[in-house]
This record gives C-alpha cells, sequence and structure tokens, in this order.
C-alpha cells in the first residue's frame, strides 16, 4: 500500500481538473486529503476510486478501464467503477470510492463515499426464479474456497455456509510463501488473506484442521474424520493438490523439505537461518523461486532437473536460457538432465555420481490433485474432477474448483487442468455464482506470474505444446512480448515489463473467446 509519507503525484482532485484532460477510458492519476487517487472516466460518467491496488499495492492509473471495472496492471485484479470491490481476483478487498461532481467543465472529487452494503439476494415468487440453496459446504481452505465463501456473502446469501479446510492455519496467500515470506521480505504472521474477525463478521463457518473423509452424494451429506456428518445442499470440492514425493533413499530425513502449506514454509525457514548450502530438486517455477529466495539469504544454491534446457517446455528455449543466466549470475549453480539417486544427512548424490553438499534439501517435482474424495463419491474423474463450463460435477448440486478442476478450456475447447492461484480464484468465485443460480460460464483466461531475483515475468493464456515462438522486443533490456503458438494460433504470451500490453493481450483473448461463445 501507499505510504502517507510518499510524494502525492497529479492534481489536487478535491480542487478539480479540467474533464477534456480525460480521454474516454482514460484514467488520471491525482490526490485528495493526502491519499492517491485516480479518477476515471467512462464514456460521459467520471469515478474516483483509491490508486492503489489492494492485492499488492499495483498502480491502478497504468491499468486498463474495460465494462464498468479498472483492471491492475500487475496481478489483473478489478474493480468496479461504481463500489470499488473486487470484481476479480486476486484482490479481495476493495478500494475507497469517492464521490465525484461535475461542474461547468470542471470535475471535482468532494468525499469519500460510506462502504457499498451487502448485495440483497432473496428468493422470488418467480416461477422461473433458481431457489437458493439451504445450506452451502466448502471442502478446502485455499484460493477457490475462500473465494466462493467470500461471493456467495459479497453477493447477499444469507444462508449457513461451512468451509471445511484440512490446513490448520486460516486461509493465506500461497504465492506467497516462495517468494516474500522465504526470502524473508514478509512477515509469517503478515500473510494470511484475511484476519479472523472476517469469518466471524460474514458468519462463515471456517473449520481448521478439518478432514474430509467422505461425500454421501445420495444423502448430501459429508462426513468428517471425526464421525460428525454436515448436511449441505450445494456443495463445493476445492480439495488442492499435494506436491509430488521424491522416492529414493534419505527422502524423509528431517532436512528434506516440500514447500505446500504455510506449515511447510515455516518448517523450511527454520533450517534455512542456520543453513549454508541448499539443494532443490526440481527446476520448476516454485523451485527457481525457493532458489532465488534462498539465494537472498545468502545460501548457496544447487538447483537440479531432469531437462536438457530450463523451463524450454514452458516458456520457450530464449525465455529460459534467460532465466537459467539470470540465476547464475546471482550464484545459483544448475545440474540439468539429472536427477538425486540418494540423499544422506549432508550431501545429495545425483545419478551421474556428482555429490553436492546440502544443509537442507527442498524437492519441487510438480503437484498431484486431491482427487480420493471426488473418486470415493463416485464423481467422474480423469487426471482431475470433470467438470462442465459452469463448474459442476457429474453430480448436480456439487462443483469442483482450482487444482482440481478439470474443464473445457475456452481458447481451444480441450479439457485443461491449470494449477495457477488466480485460476483457482476466479473458479471459486464462478461456483459460487453458479450455486446461486447465475449460470455464469467459466471462461476467464489463465494468468500467473513469477518474480525470482527482482525479475518480474507475467503470463496470459495457457500454451501446452506450443510449436512456435515469437519474440516482440528485447529480453536482454527486460522489455519484450513472448507469444505461444500452435498450427499458426495464439495460445498465451508472456510480458516482461510490459503490463499493460497483458492487459491488452488478457482482453484480446477474452473478446475471442465472446466470439466463440456466440
Amino acid at each position: 500500500m501507499a505510504d502517507d509519507t510518499e510524494t502525492l503525484e497529479g492534481p489536487d482532485l478535491a480542487v478539480g481538473v479540467r474533464i477534456d484532460q480525460i480521454a474516454d477510458g482514460g484514467l488520471l492519476l491525482g490526490h485528495v486529503d493526502a491519499k492517491p487517487v485516480v479518477l476515471v472516466r467512462q464514456g460521459e460518467e467520471l469515478f474516483a476510486l483509491g490508486a492503489v491496488c489492494t492485492h499488492q499495492g499495483g498502480p491502478l492509473a497504468e491499468g486498463l478501464v474495460v465494462d464498468g471495472g479498472v483492471r491492475c496492471p500487475w496481478h489483473h485484479a478489478c474493480f468496479d467503477l461504481r463500489t470499488g470491490l473486487p470484481s476479480r481476483p486476486p484482490a479481495l478487498d476493495p478500494v475507497d470510492c469517492y464521490q465525484v461532481e461535475v461542474t461547468a467543465g470542471t470535475a471535482t472529487v468532494t468525499r469519500k463515499r460510506p462502504a457499498e452494503p451487502r448485495a440483497s439476494l432473496k428468493p422470488t415468487r418467480d416461477s422461473t426464479a433458481v431457489a437458493l440453496p439451504a445450506s452451502i459446504v466448502i471442502i478446502g481452505g485455499g484460493a477457490a474456497g475462500l473465494c466462493a465463501a467470500q461471493t456467495l456473502r459479497r453477493e447477499g446469501y444469507t444462508g449457513p455456509v461451512a468451509m471445511l479446510s484440512a490446513d490448520d492455519a486460516a486461509p493465506y496467500d500461497r504465492t506467497n510463501l516462495s517468494k516474500g515470506v522465504l526470502s524473508g521480505n514478509i512477515k509469517e504472521d503478515a500473510n494470511d488473506l484475511h484476519p479472523s474477525q472476517f469469518y466471524r463478521d460474514n458468519a462463515i463457518d471456517l473449520r481448521l484442521g478439518t478432514r474430509v473423509e467422505r461425500v454421501h452424494v445420495a444423502e448430501h451429506e459429508v462426513e468428517l474424520a471425526d464421525g460428525e456428518r454436515v448436511a449441505y445442499e450445494a456443495l463445493l470440492i476445492a480439495t488442492g493438490a499435494e506436491p509430488v514425493k521424491l522416492d529414493v533413499p534419505g527422502a524423509s530425513l528431517p532436512h528434506v523439505h516440500y514447500l505446500r502449506s504455510a506449515a511447510d514454509c515455516h518448517r523450511l525457514l527454520t533450517q534455512a537461518r542456520s543453513a549454508k548450502t541448499a539443494v532443490i530438486i526440481g527446476a520448476s517455477f516454485i523451485g527457481l523461486e525457493v532458489a532465488s529466495a534462498l539465494c537472498a539469504r545468502g545460501i548457496e544454491v544447487h538447483v537440479v532437473g531432469r531437462e536438457t534446457g530450463l523451463m524450454a517446455n514452458v516458456l520457450g528455449k530464449e525465455l529460459g536460457a534467460f532465466l537459467q543466466q539470470l540465476h547464475e549470475k546471482k550464484g545459483v549453480i544448475f545440474h540439468l538432465e539429472t536427477t538425486a539417486s540418494t540423499i544422506n544427512e549432508d550431501e545429495v548424490i545425483l545419478t551421474n555420481e556428482e555429490t553436492l553438499q546440502a544443509d537442507l534439501v527442498v524437492v519441487g517435482i510438480g503437484v498431484c490433485p486431491r482427487l480420493e474424495l471426488a473418486e470415493a463419491a463416485g464423481l467422474a474423474v480423469d487426471r482431475g474432477v470433470i467438470v462442465d463450463r459452469y463448474l459442476q460435477t457429474s453430480a448436480p448440486g456439487i462443483y469442483a474448483a482450482g487444482d482440481i478442476a478439470l474443464w473445457p478450456g475456452p481458447l481451444t475447447g480441450e479439457r485443461v487442468r491449470i494449477e495457477h492461484w488466480v485460476v483457482a480464484e476466479h473458479q471459486g468465485q464462478t461456483a459460487a455464482l453458479n450455486m446461486l443460480g447465475r449460470r455464469k460460464r467459466y471462461d476467464a483466461v489463465p494468468f500467473f506470474w513469477t518474480e525470482q531475483h527482482g525479475f518480474g515475468l507475467s503470463y496470459v493464456g495457457h500454451a501446452t505444446g506450443f510449436d512456435d515462438v515469437r519474440l516482440d522486443g528485447d529480453l536482454s533490456k527486460r522489455d519484450c512480448t513472448i507469444s505461444y503458438l500452435k498450427r499458426g494460433r495464439e495460445l498465451a504470451a508472456a510480458f516482461v515489463h510490459r503490463d499493460h500490453a497483458g492487459l491488452l493481450k488478457e482482453l484480446e483473448f477474452e473478446r475471442i473467446i465472446g466470439a466463440n461463445r456466440g
């Protein structure tokens, strides 16, 4: 968030500015009462909002105005121009909303408006109306589960909402674990997505450390590990994924870590404070982010990966080589085309017979979706829980979202399962709306970002098995767009220091999806 002591940019909007200074769809950064505020024009209407994204402080004045909302350039959250409420994740909290008065061609921001009241959602006597579920149960306390619960309350649903989480910690930002928390830039106790009071204020029955043993589809009940049964009329399964375990001698030693949960991060941090050498097994995004974070702590880092070229199958050879050089300049040592064969108390022996000293070992060789509950319940499963375009499973009234969901990709129609934080949040939001009878198709464009050694990369779309990579700009100067195509069709693009271009590409993909939908 912006600091009040920072130099404020732009005009004092409380004094007023000429309307002709702002083009239709344009944004003007200014300030009101020593707070940064952005003045937005859409058609003949003017809106004033807090200028700092509530997710990670992105500058909304550099964003994009689309369909009554302003999108953040950093991670593509969107805020409603009329209410300041977040209409798209990853932002969960609203920005301030201000009153604007126009006189003789001058717009003046007069005062902060009170928070928008909770929506009213009441069943009607209209025979075409969809009856609201009497109770809703959410299995999972991650991104999808939290967004679903929050959306239900924000949309005015007043029935019981139970959120059953196997995690011992209240919902937190998982994306920060391998970035700011592990590097020390974010305190562990500052990573919660909401304070505990939020769940009480919104009557969300958050049960931590609660394991669901079975879903009784016919009885509309979930059975907990202690034998208790919780009734539901609508159910969301958002059980997420778990790390793939390394199966070699020594893999269960106490200095071998996985990073998926806040508890995992705490254990890793405890050992990292005294470690001098670390071996990371797996050159994935999580592995590379951990490498960056441990380097920031002054630890000598070795990264082990099976691939011949770093991230080539995900980002292309050129960008993969750039990332490898980025890490190597920071002292990271790569060992590719190999993996661990044995782990001892202070060393890792690789399959190429190389031996690496290791005070700690971090394994990041992928995750697998937690499908046991869905399979036992008889839901259709194939590498994920099969859902339709509304995220409903093969059983009426049961939805799935997040890392477990296998759904028709909006650009190709092929079923995909994507393990991205923002995708999970979008799906939780959409599933909640459909539980309330909205019949909203899930066709959001996938988005993710990574940060490594101060280098930021955002990615829009989803491309597997691409056969062409096109680069526009100069990667060495950290100013470029990389497009990924398959049979001549662009399916995704990565952006380096071109945040606005990323927003425009997302909008372009959305319009293609809309045209295909007809």
